[in-house]
């Protein structure tokens, strides 16, 4: 009886060793025997050499597909790269300014970056002061190498954003605009610019490196209640080149327009977020650009840091400020800061119910009012919350 186990038990081990190494051997002969023999002629006519060369094709195939980035890039900005323009100011003789790129023909000329927001030929700009409409002729160069002239249509105090319209009735490329509000750091962009006295555009590669959600464009040590707040930051060589061109995400939309100003000798530069673009341009598209309201004050937003620093028990909000701490330098006469009671020391805390933070500071809230409309200001007065009515 144990004789006869153990000659079954061997023999279900020998059964299972042959299996194992057949299996080996078929799946070689099968994976290189095989689709060896079905590569001569002679026997590749047959069905059983021809089924594993097919496998074995189908197996075995791979495939690279190699990007060069310059390509890549060239392609990404085809689109968007014709709605950038060159926006061309001839002064005449009468007008005065020293910001010019050239003096032709003892005129002196002033070459900017613009963008088309609109099939029509609406263009915007970033320029810190007004535009001249008396005294100067505009022309716009075109991706196609025409020209038109144009006019201007309005300036956005609060984004220091430039509008112009081609005079011509024509049908151009426009720029399509992100929702800046989902960018995020390390996002890979391209900055464009174009402000030669040819039309060429130049493009810089980069990434969005910081939300800069207290820089002001005041381009003071202050912030200023009628200067948009919160940009992005982009690491752009000569950055004057490209200030008015759009910075373009890899979906070929674009993500902000490009601004600088000077602040203590240096150049400051950065990208205005696209949706601070969109708030303004709705408002031209309303006729209602003139109608930004001015609360009057200069204040300190508040951050964590900030508060810690300061030994302010609140790290949210604006803080009204002047460094002599006099209330006349932190709320503008008659002002409807001013004409409201604020003071300096006040840190406005909420505008009807919206809490002043560093996603929402107080030029922002304060953008979606008009001249006219009235707010509840809630603000903390020597540690005490009270509500102030303003009147715009």
């Amino acid at each position: 009886m144990t004789l006869s186990i153990k000659k079954t038990v061997s023999l279900g081990l020998f059964v299972v060793v042959i299996f194992f190494l057949g299996g080996l051997g078929g799946v070689f002969f099968e994976r290189f025997v095989l689709p060896a023999l079905s590569s001569i002629e002679l026997l590749s006519d047959y069905s059983l050499f021809k089924k594993a060369g097919e496998r074995t094709t189908i197996i075995n195939k791979t495939e690279q597909v190699v990007i060069r980035e310059d390509d890549s890039v060239e392609r990404i900005i085809s689109q968007p790269a014709t709605a950038v323009v060159n926006i061309v100011t001839v002064f005449d003789e009468t007008v005065a300014t020293k910001k010019v790129t050239s003096v032709l023909g003892g005129r002196q000329v002033e070459t900017r970056t613009g963008v088309l927001l609109t099939n029509d030929g609406l263009i915007v700009t970033y320029t810190n002061e007004a535009p001249i409409k008396d005294g100067v002729k505009y022309s716009v160069l075109l991706f196609d190498g025409k020209n038109y002239s144009a006019r201007l249509v309005g300036y956005d105090t609060l984004t220091n954003l430039a509008y112009f319209n081609l005079d011509e009735n024509l049908t151009v490329p426009a720029i399509a605009l992100a929702n800046s509000d989902d960018a995020r750091i390390g996002k890979r962009i391209i900055a464009i610019g174009n402000s030669f006295a040819e039309y060429q555009n130049r493009i810089a590669l980069g990434a969005l490196q910081n939300k800069n959600r207290t820089l002001n464009l005041s381009a003071q040590s202050v912030s200023l209640s009628e200067k948009w707040e919160g940009v992005f930051e982009m690491d752009i060589p000569n950055i004057r080149e490209f200030v008015g061109g759009p910075a373009i995400g890899y979906n070929g939309e674009m993500v902000g327009l490009i601004g600088s100003y000077v602040y203590n000798n240096q150049t400051v530069g950065f990208i205005l977020p696209a949706n601070a673009v969109r708030s303004s341009y709705e408002r031209v598209v309303a006729n209602n650009l003139e109608k930004r309201v001015t609360l009057g004050v200069y204040y300190l937003p508040l951050t964590k840091s900030f508060a810690l620093s300061q030994g302010i028990d609140r790290d949210r909000g604006a803080l009204i400020f002047s460094p002599s701490g006099e209330t006349g330098l932190a709320v503008i006469a008659n002002s409807a800061g001013a004409n409201a009671g604020m003071q300096a020391g006040d840190i406005i805390i909420a505008v009807d119910k919206q809490e002043v933070n560093l996603d929402s500071p107080l030029p922002v809230l304060l953008s979606k009012y008009s001249v006219g409309d009235k707010a509840e200001v809630l603000i903390i007065r020597n540690g005490v919350e009270s509500a102030l009515q303003v009147q715009f």
